[in-house]
């Protein structure tokens, strides 16, 4: 499985509309992405190690896929959409990694919720 995230950098004046994104865009992406998306995750940046102190990122996005082949094929007949979507919800230039997935666990809330 792969990891698709994005993150959003924090900066002097850098705006990012959070509830846009969850309700908006990210569920876009994960409708033109189709069955290949087989779950997405919204974050937001609260704090760094140092008390007080800006997150390095104001958002991340996590898409997740089974590899990374499937990814690129379902990305490319829309990632011109998604680019043209950003101005919607951030004046910043996000920063996109790929990470093959090793080891997943559940949040221990929802493994005592289960």
């Amino acid at each position: 499985m792969i990891k698709v995230s994005v993150f959003y950098p924090s900066s002097d004046g850098a705006r990012f509309d959070m509830e846009y994104y969850g309700d908006r865009h990210m569920p876009m992406v994960q409708a033109k992405l189709g069955a290949a998306c087989k779950g997405i995750a919204v974050e937001h940046g609260v704090a760094c190690a140092t008390p007080g102190s800006r997150p390095q990122f104001m958002a991340m996005g996590r898409r997740y896929f089974d590899s990374l082949e499937e990814f690129q094929n379902e990305l490319r007949p829309t990632r011109e959409e998604f680019v043209a979507d950003v101005p919607n919800y951030t004046n910043v230039q996000p920063v996109i990694q790929i990470n093959e997935v090793v080891v997943a666990l559940e949040p221990v809330a929802a493994r005592e919720h289960a």
